[in-house]
């Protein structure tokens, strides 16, 4: 069964904000840190933003540090990406995923544990 569930994507101007969210169930939401992805086509997927299983500390790549904010809701076990002053280099399928392990997970995405079907962004 699905386990993760991307929302918020779309078409968006440069400059203009998007949030993403992504639903987890309760036994990942509780067990696992969070984050997300991105592939635009014909590259590579790209590790974007990850937050700890506590919520308390966060990480983000170079090339969205200062424009993107990770973060979650314990009551709603969801897992939010809040994009601001979007460039159009930021197009791409997004996922969200999940490692098992407490702290901030950065790693390969082959050894993330659970992913979602992914939500598109456009940025034009």
């Amino acid at each position: 069964h699905v386990q993760l569930v991307e929302s918020g994507g779309g078409s968006v101007q440069a400059g203009g904000p998007l949030k993403l969210s992504c639903a987890a169930s309760r036994f990942i939401f509780g067990s696992c840190g969070m984050g997300w992805y991105r592939q635009a086509p014909g590259k590579e997927l790209e590790w974007v933003a990850g937050i700890s299983r506590d919520g308390d500390s966060t990480s983000y790549a170079d090339s969205v540090k200062g424009r993107f904010t990770i973060s979650s809701d314990h009551a709603k076990n969801t897992v939010y990406l809040q994009m601001d002053n979007l460039k159009p280099e930021d197009s791409a399928m997004y996922y969200c995923a999940a490692a098992d392990q407490a702290g901030v997970p950065t790693m390969s995405s082959i050894f993330w544990n659970y992913w979602g079907q992914g939500t598109q962004v456009t940025v034009s």
